[in-house]
């Protein structure tokens, strides 16, 4: 697609009138009209307007002119899993897995071939072709040739370790010491719990990364512990197969 038609198509969608646009980025109604007659494409600065009015990337307003991947991960990138910054605009370079927030949650590249290889399997990769692959890819991305650049100082680190101290000492029946917490998008784990009225409840945000594991459950059985945190809560929570009949455990502000 080219441009005029990606910001008809957008703007459209989202049920905006060309007035109404304009208004939104700071130009005139006829500009929008020159974008979608393809008479002039938006500057730089309004691209970026642009890009988290609609919540997509530039180069999806560009019409994809190139195919995007995380510096991190390697993961093809698409408007639906993109890094934000701390300021909740798009970050181009990163999937919302390796780039959270303004924060990279990766400071190991073992740990982030570990998840991939596990990502990589159920899509026909044996474990090999998945960590052969990865250990000669990852290496050439741009974060991992700028790490120590990017790095916080270990900060970040830190924080997780404290995390898992706190979620440890909460000494919860029949669930394993957490050893490892990952990046976890809010849509694929905000589960939905029914109450004891019958009446049933989200606690997260599905466009917020969090910091969570699966872990299998001591007594055995089928059921598993589930761990989220963030900055100001834990939940533990126990689930079936593929998050389902999710039970509430604990749910506590930090």
């Amino acid at each position: 697609m080219k441009t005029q038609d990606v910001i008809y198509q957008l703007r459209t969608q989202q049920g905006l009138s060309q007035d109404e646009l304009a208004e939104k980025v700071f130009v005139t109604r006829q500009a929008v009209s020159r974008w979608e007659t393809g008479e002039t494409v938006p500057g730089t600065e309004t691209l970026k307007l642009l890009s988290n009015l609609f919540r997509v990337s530039i180069n999806t307003l560009l019409g994809s002119p190139q195919k995007l991947i995380c510096q991190c991960c390697g993961m093809p990138l698409e408007d639906g899993i993109l890094g934000r910054n701390r300021d909740g605009t798009i970050n181009e370079e990163y999937c919302q897995w390796c780039y959270a927030d303004g924060t990279y949650t990766y400071s190991n590249l073992d740990d982030l071939i570990e998840v991939c290889v596990s990502n990589m399997i159920p899509q026909g990769f044996s474990e090999e072709q998945a960590r052969s692959y990865l250990k000669e890819t990852l290496p050439r991305l741009d974060y991992w040739k700028k790490y120590d650049e990017l790095s916080d100082d270990g900060q970040f680190e830190a924080f997780k370790r404290k995390l898992m101290d706190e979620i440890n000492d909460l000494h919860i029946e029949g669930m394993p010491r957490v050893e490892k917490l990952n990046a976890l998008v809010g849509k694929y784990v905000n589960l939905e719990y029914r109450l004891p009225g019958g009446a049933t409840v989200k606690f997260l945000d599905d466009h917020v990364t969090y910091l969570g594991n699966q872990l299998e459950s001591e007594f055995g059985g089928e059921r598993c512990f589930g761990v989220l945190a963030g900055m100001d809560f834990i939940l533990i929570c126990t689930y079936g197969k593929d998050g389902a009949d999710p039970e509430l455990v604990l749910y506590r502000k930090r």
